[in-house]
């Protein structure tokens, strides 16, 4: 059996959870069957089982169109070059909307079976409207004509699975629950600090880290809004690159001034950070703060509990899922969200609560230390990529046969 990922992310061009995904389900599933990539980024070489290439647009094709509108054009024309060179798998397995269309392609054009995991879902992140304008409009369509084409749909969690049947028209039977995971032997606790001492951090204090874009989704504005009340004995390494706008730079950029200007030890990373600097930068944390709005899964919590550390985060989406509520971390309720700007009805409140969260567990380093040791306990159990990729190869085979 062959199938065929596509996707917008794969090495060495990751910049979220999608891609951390995609590379590692591949590299698993390689040992259990043929397995070819084809990314947006360029090659990425493979091996025997595993192949992997990049397609890559003229980006100079469509400058007559409006800026946020060249994007979705790029997308297009790579979703058709895509299947368009040919294809010889059995199984087609489509990730994010980016690849969607090829995805309607390969399986109406070939007559394949196709896949799409859910990764996030357009309905539920309404903030995008200020990236691609129309082109948000757009994207829905495509999402919501393969979905609901599809003959399989990947859950990444029961929260996300009640999405998909609250937004889209389809039959349960077609929705399948299978984890996110991570590569526990890759993903560890160390002391090394040799790639992180350039940022300035203090090692004889403690600190409180976030990593993620900047971006509506992942809350980190409402963080930084925290940082007031957050215990001062605290640094604040903040890891947050790639901002979606220039205006939620801009944003993010004077609320971290603003705090700055009465409190110490804040650090920002503005960078998108490579696995070894990652891992020691949550290997010497004392504490992980996940304040996102929206979160089908949250590998990033993963990242931290698999490196022993305690996590706070906002109780959304699959995020329930990953974090044990009082045993590997606190989790933090989030009112519904305002339709515009795309904020929590009371986001004081939530800042506030988040603040409290994080001091409670910091004032009791014992507390802290058994939530990061449980945390370990949990992915190891539950969250590897090998379990992951054999419940991604039934479903193949049930494909196949039906």
């Amino acid at each position: 059996m062959k199938v065929l990922f596509l996707t917008n992310e794969y090495p060495p061009q990751i910049y979220g959870g999608a891609g951390v995904h995609v590379e590692y389900l591949s590299k698993e599933l390689s040992r259990l069957m043929d397995v070819e990539v084809r990314s947006f980024g360029g090659d990425a070489g493979g091996n025997e089982h595993l192949i992997a290439r990049g397609f890559k647009s003229d980006e100079k094709r469509f400058l007559g169109a409006p800026k946020n509108l060249r994007g979705i054009f790029t997308t297009m024309e790579r979703c058709l070059d895509f299947v368009g060179v040919g294809l010889d798998a059995h199984v087609v397995h489509c990730h994010t909307w980016y690849t969607h269309m090829a995805g309607i392609w390969a399986k109406l054009n070939y007559g394949i079976p196709m896949v799409l995991t859910t990764h996030s879902l357009e309905p539920l992140r309404p903030w995008k409207k200020e990236q691609l304008g129309n082109g948000y409009d757009f994207s829905c369509w495509v999402e919501k004509t393969a979905i609901e084409m599809a003959d399989a749909i990947v859950a990444v969690s029961n929260g996300t699975k009640n999405d998909v049947l609250k937004h889209f028209n389809v039959s349960e039977n077609r929705v399948k629950i299978i984890y996110n995971g991570i590569d526990v032997d890759e993903f560890k606790k160390t002391s090394n600090r040799d790639l992180i001492s350039r940022f300035g951090i203090d090692f004889t204090k403690p600190y409180l880290l976030f990593v993620g874009r900047i971006t509506r989704q992942k809350g980190i504005i409402h963080l930084v809004r925290a940082i007031s009340k957050i215990n001062k004995d605290f640094q604040i390494v903040l890891c947050a690159g790639a901002p979606d706008t220039p205006e939620i730079g801009n944003e993010m950029k004077e609320n971290v001034e603003r705090v700055s200007a009465s409190r110490k030890g804040i650090i920002w990373i503005p960078e998108m950070v490579n696995k070894a600097t990652l891992i020691q930068l949550y290997s010497n944390a004392s504490i992980f703060c996940c304040p996102s709005i929206y979160e089908p899964f949250g590998i990033i919590n993963l990242e931290a509990m698999a490196c022993e550390v305690p996590v706070v985060a906002s109780c959304v989406g699959g995020i329930p899922e990953v974090v044990e509520n009082e045993k590997t971390g606190l989790l933090v309720n989030l009112d519904q969200l305002n339709v515009a700007p795309f904020e929590p009805v009371d986001p004081q409140k939530f800042s506030s609560d988040l603040a409290d969260s994080i001091n409670k567990v910091t004032a009791d380093p014992k507390l802290a230390c058994e939530m990061g040791k449980k945390g370990r306990e949990r992915v190891e159990k539950i969250f590897s990529w090998k379990s992951i990729a054999s419940q991604t190869k039934i479903l193949y085979e049930n494909l196949l046969r039906k």
